[in-house]
């Protein structure tokens, strides 16, 4: 039997802290989902919102059907799959939204949200982020009970320990306002467990030895967490309402949770108390008939009609994140078949496994593997023929040869050689005249290097990078993104 101080409240912590691994948890499952739209309710200063600002390292993979699909023999390359593993940590978001109800939190929503202006050293970086991604941000003040027609049809519906502080006449709109109308392909919900709250107190503790809050509305002798929780609902509370709601809207539920005590437990209860904050993920049900019943539900509860004693939804703040100008450099690119088709393609492999493609002097920036869906995609293009030849003993270049009866779909402009440039050196120009080349093919040219990447020439620079920074150097080196190249707005309204 233990000998603890029974009248005492046990230390509970958490590594990393709760509201972090509830973030972390939200974050992951908008990663597995493929996320680009989000609306944060109870989006409170803005934290959330700030991260999803940060902009992506990478761009977004193309569409599934830019690639062709891989032969049924080497399904393990195929495109999709090479993109979901070099994604899977990556979000791409195009729009983002908060709404709450404390004009003073989202203030500090609006300042957490906002671009950075051009130039500015805030970001703590030795220059600031490449946005290659556009992305529009929206900061909302109003009630949950009033309906927004903005967010109809919103991708994923986020809301975090914010149910357990709506007011009796609130949370019944909560389900058909949230999985009614805005009816989005996933709702992400989190909850303090009233079930973990035993784990504050030894299991025969009197009831003053936990601090916290009584149930403000006297229903329950229940103490919990903040002073502002109407509820808090056990394990099988939520997993109740959960499934209720589900089966009423037509939507798919899992449930889990977070938050471990990092303390050892000396009766054992971990596994029965569970976690800190319960989790739910409900993923749409699809189809025409599921669509159908959810609108009738709504139409039924005269959800769209009924007088509102809450104001309209006020718009405080627009953000608009620009795209580096970079990002739109490639030219529009000429499609044969299923296959996109430019005239020239130089691809430089480096350590991070980025590679830059350099389309007739305009650069976009991919992710590792493009080229073999490249090659693939031309192996099994009737209008070309793949064929390489080795220049040296460290470089194998690749040759795509177009049928003749395909020339017509190249643009005239195509006929010419990209223009020299000090950081790409062509070792082999397969449009050069005095290069021997065979029928009269167009040529779609790449190099790819056999080996390690160290080796690979890119021209020499041009200051003596063995000198030290105190020698004096012709001419300044200048990194980070031009100041006149990040554009950015934010409106007030």
């Amino acid at each position: 039997m233990c000998q603890s101080d029974n009248t005492q409240e046990l230390t509970v912590t958490f590594n990393p802290q709760l509201y972090l691994q509830r973030r972390g948890w939200v974050l992951d499952i908008m990663r597995r989902e493929g996320i680009t739209e989000v609306l944060d309710i109870g989006c409170g200063e803005g934290e959330l919102l700030a991260c999803l600002c940060n902009p992506a390292p990478w761009l977004a993979p193309p569409p599934p059907h830019v690639f062709p699909p891989a032969p049924s023999a080497d399904t393990a390359r195929a495109p999709q799959l090479e993109l979901t593993s070099l994604h899977k940590d990556i979000l791409h978001p195009v729009k983002v939204a908060g709404l709450d109800v404390s004009r003073a939190d989202l203030a500090a929503a609006v300042e957490a949200t906002c671009p950075p202006e051009p130039g500015s050293a805030c970001v703590g970086l030795w220059h600031e982020p490449v946005r290659w991604e556009p992305l529009e941000v929206e900061i909302w003040e109003g009630s949950l009970a009033r309906v927004n027609p903005a967010f109809v049809d919103v991708e994923c519906v986020v809301s975090t320990e914010v149910i357990e502080h709506l007011p009796e006449d609130v949370l019944p709109a909560f389900a058909p306002v949230v999985f009614g109308v805005y009816h989005p392909r996933i709702v992400l919900l989190t909850t303090p467990s009233y079930t973990f709250n035993a784990r504050f107190t030894a299991p025969d503790a009197p009831l003053e030895a936990r601090s916290g809050w009584p149930d403000p509305t006297k229903r329950t002798a229940r103490i919990f967490r903040h002073s502002d929780h109407k509820f808090e609902w056990t394990v099988e509370e939520f997993t109740e309402w959960c499934r209720a709601v589900a089966q009423q809207w037509g939507y798919e539920v899992e449930l889990s949770g977070v938050g471990k005590a990092q303390e050892v437990d000396e009766w054992g209860r971990d596994d029965a108390l569970g976690w800190a904050s319960q989790t739910a993920v409900f993923t749409r049900r699809e189809g025409t008939g599921w669509a159908d019943r959810r609108a009738r539900r709504v139409s039924d509860l005269g959800i769209l009609h009924e007088p509102h004693k809450e104001a309209e939804h006020t718009l405080l703040a627009t953000h608009q994140y620009t795209a580096h100008e970079a990002a739109s450099c490639p030219q529009p690119l000429q499609i044969v078949g299923d296959l996109i088709v430019e005239q020239m393609v130089h691809v430089r492999y480096t350590s991070m496994s980025i590679r830059d493609l350099w389309f007739d002097n305009a650069v976009a920036i991919a992710c590792g593997g493009w080229l073999e869906w490249l090659v693939r995609a031309i192996q099994m293009h009737n209008g070309l023929s793949l064929d390489s030849m080795t220049t040296d003993e460290d470089t194998l270049d690749w040759t795509v040869l177009l049928d003749p009866s395909l020339h017509e779909l190249i643009p005239p402009e195509a006929e010419a050689s990209p223009p020299d440039s000090d950081e790409v050196l062509d070792s082999w120009d397969p449009l050069d005249e005095d290069d021997a080349w065979r029928n009269g093919a167009v040529a779609i040219a790449s190099n790819e290097q056999d080996g390690a990447t160290d080796n690979m020439g890119w021209g020499q620079p041009d200051v003596g990078w063995d000198k030290s920074p105190a020698d004096d150097l012709e001419g300044e080196v200048v990194w980070g993104v031009p100041e006149d190249n990040c554009g950015c707005s934010s409106v007030w309204t």
